[in-house]
C-alpha cells in the first residue's frame, strides 16, 4: 500500500515475514557504523529503523565505499534483501530487530550537512534547549517520540471524525475572518485594504457560527476548529489551537454530555485505554465547597472543611474578625503531616499568599495533645476531637474569592508531597450548574462566567427576575484529573432573553447590541430551535494521552511561551510600503 515508484515500503515495518524479499527502501541514515569490512547503517522512516548492511559477500567496493561516506541525516535510496538476523545478533528492542537488509545499491538523494541538534541521540543523553530545537523544528520533528504523537494526533482526529459522523453530525466550515466579537480574550485583528480603517477578526471559537447553522436546519454540526486568542500564554496554552467543536439542536444538557461521554471514552480507546462510559456529576458549587476549584482533581481525597461554626465563639482576633465581616474560616487536614518540618510547612504557606490568602493557620495533634498557636483557643472543642494523632489541619480565614484558590493550591502542594497521585489514576468528573454571572466587588458589574449567549436556568430567573448574579447557567465542564478537557452550553434561543442577557453585561443600548451581535440577534427572531454544544481542547487531549510534558510536544509547528514562531522568525517586521496598502501606520516605540 505504501509502494512507490521509488520504494517498495516503508523500512520500519519490515519483519520476519519479509525475510527473502528484494525491497527497495528511502529513508534518513539514523547512524553509521564501518567495521572495516563491513558498513552498517541504520535506516529511519516514519514506521521505525532497520539495519542495513553492505559487506563484500553480497555488495561492491563502490557501494561499500559510498556506504561508508554517507553522513548521517543525509536521505538515501537503498536496495538488497531481507534476510534473518542470527540469533545473537536480533535486537528485541527494535521492531525490525530479526532481520536486516543486505544492501547491493545506494543512492544519496538529500545529502545533509552536520545537522544543528542531534536527532539521534543514546541513552541518558539530554534534549538540545527547547528554543534551539523549535529553531530546527525540521529536525526536531524527526525523534521518533514527536513523530509517534503526531501519529496518534491524527489517529485521535479521525476517531472523532468517525464517532460523529456516524451518529448523524456534519463536519461544516465556518469563517477564519470574522467579525470581532471578544469572548474574554483579546482578537488577532487583520485589517482590511479594501475596506480602509476596518478590520476582520480571527475566531476564538465558532460559537455563533456554529448557532447560526442550528436556525439554519443543519441540527447536528462538528468542525475540527481552528481557534485563535491573543492572551497571554501559559504552558497549556497557545495562541492559536484546535478544538473539537459540536452543537446539536432539540437537545438538552443532558444529551450534549452523554454524547461528550461516549465521544471522549472511544478516543481514549483509540489511545489504547479503556475509561467509564460514563462520568460523576458535581455541581460547581459542590466543587467550590468541597476542593476550592471548578476543575477539581478527585485522585486523592484532603477535602476542604468548613470549620467557621467551631470559630464562631473563640477569641482568636484573626478570625473573629474575617467571621463578622462575613468571611469564613476553612481548612483541610493533612495525615502525617505533624512531622513536617517549619520550613516544610512555610513553603505550603508561600503557595496560599501567592494565590491570595494573608496566610496559613496551623494546628496539629501531637502525644494526643494539640499543638500550635491556636491550640489554647480549641482544646476541647468537640469540632477538633477526630484530628488523629500525627495529623496537621491549615486553615485560610477570609472571603470565599480569598480562601477558595489558596486552599487549592495548598491541596495540590500536600497530594504531592504526600505523593497521593498515583500513576495511571484517571478520575473524570463533570461539573455544571456554573454561576451565570459573576459580580465584580469594585465595581458591581457583571460578566459571564462562561460567554454571553449560554441560556440560564429558567427557573432561577423566574425566582430571581431582579438577582441576576442568582442565576445559574446551563453550563457543563469536562473534567480530568483536575485539567479541564472541554466545556459547553445550552444556548439562549430566544431573542428577547439574548437581548436582556446583553443588558445585564452593560450592553443595554439597542443600537449598541445591533452593531455588535445585530446578525445573531435578527437570526433567533427568524425561528430558533433550542440548541446546544460542547468543545474539546484537542491539543490539551492529545498532550495528556501522548504523556507529552508540554502542549509544544504534540503541535507540528508551536509557538513559544513567548507566542513566537521560532523555526520561521514570526512575526516579523513588514515593509512600511505593505502597511500603508492597509491604511495603516505604526506607533513609534519609545
Amino acid at each position: 500500500m505504501l509502494s512507490t515508484s521509488l520504494r517498495t515500503g516503508r523500512a520500519g515495518a519490515l519483519r520476519a515475514s519479509n525475510a527473502g524479499e528484494h525491497v527497495t527502501l528511502g529513508g534518513w541514515v539514523h547512524r553509521s557504523r564501518n567495521l572495516g569490512g563491513i558498513v552498517f547503517l541504520d535506516l529511519r522512516d516514519l514506521d521505525g529503523i532497520v539495519q542495513v548492511s553492505f559487506g563484500t559477500d553480497w555488495a561492491s567496493a563502490e557501494c561499500i565505499a559510498a556506504a561508508a561516506a554517507v553522513g548521517v541525516e543525509s536521505v538515501v535510496v537503498i536496495t538488497g534483501a531481507v534476510v534473518p538476523r542470527s540469533e545473537n545478533t536480533r535486537n528485541a528492542e527494535m521492531g525490525t530487530g530479526d532481520v536486516e537488509v543486505q544492501g547491493v545499491s545506494l543512492t544519496v538523494v538529500g545529502p545533509a550537512v552536520t545537522p544543528v541538534i542531534p536527532v539521534a541521540r543514546g541513552r541518558g543523553e539530554k534534549l538540545a534547549a527547547e528554543e534551539l530545537r523549535l529553531r530546527h523544528r525540521y529536525l526536531d520533528l524527526r525523534r521518533a517520540d514527536l513523530q509517534a504523537n503526531l501519529v496518534l494526533r491524527h489517529k485521535l482526529l479521525q476517531e472523532s471524525r468517525r464517532y460523529l459522523s456516524e451518529r448523524g453530525f456534519l463536519e461544516l466550515e465556518t469563517p477564519i475572518l470574522t467579525k470581532p466579537t471578544p469572548e474574554g480574550a483579546r482578537d488577532y485583528l487583520v485589517p482590511s485594504r479594501v475596506h480602509p480603517g476596518e478590520f476582520y477578526a480571527l475566531p476564538q471559537s465558532p460559537q455563533i457560527y456554529k448557532q447560526l447553522f442550528m436556525i439554519c436546519g443543519f441540527d447536528r454540526y462538528f468542525q475540527i476548529a481552528r481557534c485563535f486568542r491573543d492572551e497571554d500564554l501559559r504552558a497549556d496554552r497557545q495562541p492559536e489551537f484546535t478544538q473539537i467543536d459540536i452543537e446539536g439542536s432539540f437537545v438538552t444538557q443532558d444529551d450534549i454530555l452523554a454524547l461528550a461521554e461516549g465521544l471522549i471514552s472511544s478516543i481514549w480507546r483509540v489511545a489504547g485505554v479503556e475509561i467509564p462510559a460514563s462520568f460523576p456529576r458535581m455541581t460547581y458549587a459542590d466543587a467550590m465547597e468541597r476542593f476550592g476549584c471548578d476543575r477539581p482533581d478527585l485522585r486523592y481525597g484532603l477535602e476542604i472543611v468548613d470549620y467557621t461554626p467551631a470559630f464562631r465563639d473563640v477569641a482568636f482576633n484573626i478570625t473573629t474578625s474575617v467571621i463578622e465581616s462575613g468571611g469564613r474560616v476553612r481548612g483541610i487536614i493533612v495525615p502525617g503531616g505533624a512531622a513536617w518540618s517549619r520550613k516544610q510547612v512555610d513553603e505550603v504557606e508561600s503557595l496560599a499568599k501567592a494565590a491570595g490568602a494573608g496566610g496559613l493557620m496551623r494546628l496539629r495533634r501531637l502525644d494526643g495533645k494539640l499543638d500550635g498557636p491556636m491550640a489554647k483557643f480549641l482544646e476541647g472543642n468537640p469540632a477538633f476531637a477526630d484530628l488523629v494523632e500525627g495529623s496537621l489541619m491549615l486553615f485560610v480565614a477570609g472571603a470565599d474569592r480569598i480562601s477558595h484558590p489558596a486552599l487549592d493550591r495548598v491541596r495540590q502542594e500536600c497530594a504531592k508531597r504526600l505523593e497521593l497521585v498515583r500513576d495511571g489514576d484517571r478520575q473524570f468528573v463533570i461539573v455544571t450548574d456554573f454561576p451565570m454571572f459573576d459580580r465584580d466587588p469594585s465595581t458591581g458589574t457583571l460578566a459571564a462566567v462562561h460567554h454571553p449567549f449560554t441560556a440560564p436556568h429558567a427557573a432561577d430567573v423566574a425566582a430571581f427576575p431582579d438577582k441576576p448574579e442568582a442565576w445559574r447557567a446551563l453550563a457543563y465542564d469536562v473534567v480530568l484529573n483536575g485539567t479541564e478537557l472541554g466545556g459547553g452550553s445550552i444556548r439562549t434561543s430566544d431573542p428577547a432573553l439574548q437581548s436582556r442577557m446583553f443588558e445585564l453585561l452593560g450592553i443595554g443600548d439597542q443600537e449598541e447590541q445591533e452593531r455588535r451581535f445585530g446578525f445573531l440577534l435578527e437570526a433567533l427572531r427568524a425561528g430558533a430551535p433550542p440548541h446546544g454544544g460542547i468543545a474539546f481542547g484537542f491539543d490539551r487531549i492529545v498532550m495528556l494521552l501522548a504523556g507529552a510534558p508540554s502542549l509544544r510536544d504534540v503541535i507540528a509547528f508551536p509557538k513559544t511561551t513567548a507566542a513566537r514562531a521560532m523555526f520561521e522568525n514570526a512575526p516579523t517586521h513588514v515593509p512600511a510600503a505593505d502597511i500603508a496598502d492597509l491604511h495603516i501606520r505604526l506607533k513609534e516605540q519609545p
